[in-house]
């Protein structure tokens, strides 16, 4: 169960719906085009598939994914982040320039590796 801030904070407030762990992860890998519930597992291992379910069923509540069925037989469905979601770019663009100018000092080739993955995703182009 998620606990909440309960807070009258528009920082706690955003935190209640995108702060649990691995949400940004997956909020992070839908901007760089992943859509199906095992790229997101492929994508952050240790992720367990229950939770990551919990995480797509809130995101989905809350507006920000759309869960768009591709298959009936068997059933199967991508996620596509929202208009909602996708006003989320501005500020996942900002955690992109913080964590490359203030957590890679010392790793210059894993920032250089982070800066070409992020430079070839579909919907990051302007995060460089």
């Amino acid at each position: 169960m998620t606990r909440l801030y309960n807070q009258t904070c528009p920082i706690a407030r955003t935190l209640d719906i995108i702060g649990d762990r691995w949400t940004m992860l997956i909020i992070r890998d839908l901007f760089m085009g992943e859509r199906r519930f095992n790229q997101f597992l492929a994508s952050s291992p240790g992720l367990p598939p229950k939770l990551l379910a919990d995480r797509l069923k809130r995101l989905e509540e809350h507006g920000l994914v759309e869960r768009v069925i591709y298959s009936q037989h068997p059933l199967r469905a991508e996620y596509r982040l929202t208009d909602r979601g996708r006003s989320l770019a501005p500020v996942i663009e900002e955690i992109v320039h913080w964590g490359l100018d203030h957590c890679f000092e010392d790793e210059p080739e894993a920032r250089a590796a982070v800066v070409e993955r992020i430079a070839g995703a579909t919907l990051t182009q302007s995060f460089l």
